[in-house]
């Protein structure tokens, strides 16, 4: 077992105003499975780059052990590589034989090493990758975010291989991936940083006890503060009247005082004064008790969503459907039946390149075209119908098109700027990116941006496509709570199986002949 002590650690980017960490100081051991938490933005792969050693920062990082990190970085004509011809210049100290280990732990076919690394799914890149990764033996491996994009038995199977092992943090958004492989969780909190033993969900269950014990201290003191400080307002003015009476009398009304009591009368205000100035200080005193009590709150701000009730009760309906792009040999599946109906929330489910990306396109084809046609390159057999007149709400896959400022992006889309960005601050989208062009954000940002965009476009039908990758963990919650609460129609792919369980009040499976809802 070996630390990796960080003390006083500072860091940030050229040109920025604000420091991502500073004075940071933690510690953790090499042995640990370590789940990496934090909102978007917090500094989780930029910290994974500074254990890397490939930023300058001010303060330590001591480590006896050589870190490595995934995903490796692709250049140039990498991608028409194949995979084995990549591993020299990913981790040149292994064997093939080492990483064919791996790939079965990870139940691939050695084939996929002898494929250009590009004509590979992401699952199977991702897997690739860990094995390469996981080949060699005494190192501290950083995984960053290795589930986006993977369907769920690809994430069952990576999270099978990463529960075998140990020696690593790993970046992720997924609770149960999180649960199912973590010891420990390293947590970018909103002020602080903390080490704490256990699972995601024995993390959060302790701090939304110790948030809601840190809130009741909190009003404790708001009420105590109150109390002082009219107690001490009520001594002040009294103090102020009896000093106002030191001078001048009448002798009619106050025929029993002389001028001998003007020192009684001094002596009493500064006895009040004197109260006065002991409230004050408990009032200092319970301010600075009250500091910093909330500082690491996470405040899952509600959501609102103002979907339109469209007038017949099925709005998409697939009957014995098979699609097949023009170009391509076969069929990516066939048979398939559902329906979406008002109201309900139909997740579909299946593997990587099966299709269901394909059905969001062809049903948002028929949508927009008005008629029931669809992409000349999709071909449709079998029946689709789509509502006609019905206004779709899409977040895609995609967020390479995001370019520019905020307000431009509103402009184009006839979008409220005042509402999107009130929408953008409740998902903890900071202000200072507000001034930023969209392609200097993260991908999890700009995530954001598409779903605060649809979140504010009323519509019959809400139609996401993996709307979750790269999304913190807070802000699923926040996205899920609005799903709930308002209960708008949509049909979505999504492979967080937390978020489907609450969610989903269906999952339809696609992929095989035949297919049937789950």
């Amino acid at each position: 077992m070996a630390k990796i002590q960080v003390t006083d650690l500072t860091f940030s980017y050229d040109g920025s105003a604000d420091d991502v960490f500073g004075g940071v100081t933690f510690s953790i051991d090499t042995d640990w499975k370590l789940g990496l938490i934090g909102r978007n933005g917090k500094g989780k792969t930029t910290l994974l780059n500074l254990l890397m050693g490939r930023y300058e920062y001010r303060g330590s990082i001591k480590s006896g052990t050589r870190c490595d990190y995934f995903p490796y970085r692709l250049s140039g004509r990498d991608p028409d590589k194949n995979a084995i011809d990549l591993l020299e210049k990913w981790k040149p100290q292994v064997e093939t034989w080492q990483v064919l280990i791996r790939m079965n732990e990870l139940k691939m076919d050695p084939e996929c090493l002898y494929r250009p690394f590009g004509s590979l799914s992401f699952g199977e890149r991702t897997r690739v990758m860990l094995a390469v990764l996981f080949a060699a033996e005494n190192e501290f491996l950083l995984i960053d975010e290795p589930t986006n994009h993977l369907d769920t038995q690809a994430r069952e199977i990576v999270k099978e291989f990463l529960a075998s092992k140990k020696g690593f943090i790993l970046v992720s958004h997924d609770r149960d991936l999180l649960d199912g492989v973590c010891d420990h969780v390293l947590v970018l909190n909103r002020s602080t940083i903390e080490v704490q033993a256990g699972s995601f969900s024995t993390w959060w269950e302790n701090k939304e006890k110790k948030d809601a014990f840190l809130q009741a201290e909190n009003e404790k003191h708001l009420k105590e503060i109150g109390k002082l400080k009219a107690a001490a307002d009520r001594s002040s003015r009294w103090a102020d009247k009896n000093e106002n009476t030191k001078i001048g009398f009448d002798p009619v009304q106050e025929h029993d005082r002389s001028i001998s009591s003007r020192s009684f009368i001094g002596a009493k205000t500064k006895k009040m004064q004197a109260r006065v100035k002991s409230y004050e200080q408990r009032i200092e005193r319970e301010i600075e008790e009250k500091e910093g009590l909330l500082q690491d709150i996470e405040r899952v701000c509600d959501l609102k969503i103002e979907p339109l009730r469209f007038h017949k009760e099925v709005l998409v309906s697939a009957n014995d459907l098979s699609l097949r792009y023009a170009d391509a040999g076969k069929e990516l599946f066939s048979g398939l039946r559902f329906q979406v109906r008002r109201g309900e929330r139909v997740i579909l489910s299946g593997e990587n390149g099966c299709g269901k990306s394909s059905i969001l396109k062809a049903i948002l084809s028929r949508a927009d075209s008005g008629e029931q046609r669809t992409d000349p390159g999709l071909l449709v057999s079998g029946d689709l119908e789509v509502a006609s007149g019905m206004i779709i709400s899409y977040v895609s896959q995609d967020t390479s098109f995001l370019t520019g400022s905020l307000r431009d992006y509103c402009k184009e889309r006839g979008l409220s700027e005042s509402l999107f960005l009130a929408v953008l601050r409740r998902l903890d989208l900071g202000r200072e990116q507000f001034v930023k062009n969209m392609e200097d954000f993260s991908e999890g940002q700009k995530k954001k941006v598409l779903i605060a965009a649809s979140l504010i476009t009323p519509a019959h039908l809400y139609i996401w496509d993996e709307p979750l990758n790269f999304i913190d963990v807070f802000s699923r919650m926040q996205i899920e709570n609005l799903i709930m609460q308002f209960k708008p129609t949509m049909l979505l792919v999504e492979h967080d199986i937390r978020f489907r369980e609450k969610v989903a009040s269906e999952v339809v499976g696609v992929g095989r002949p035949g297919s049937r809802n789950e």
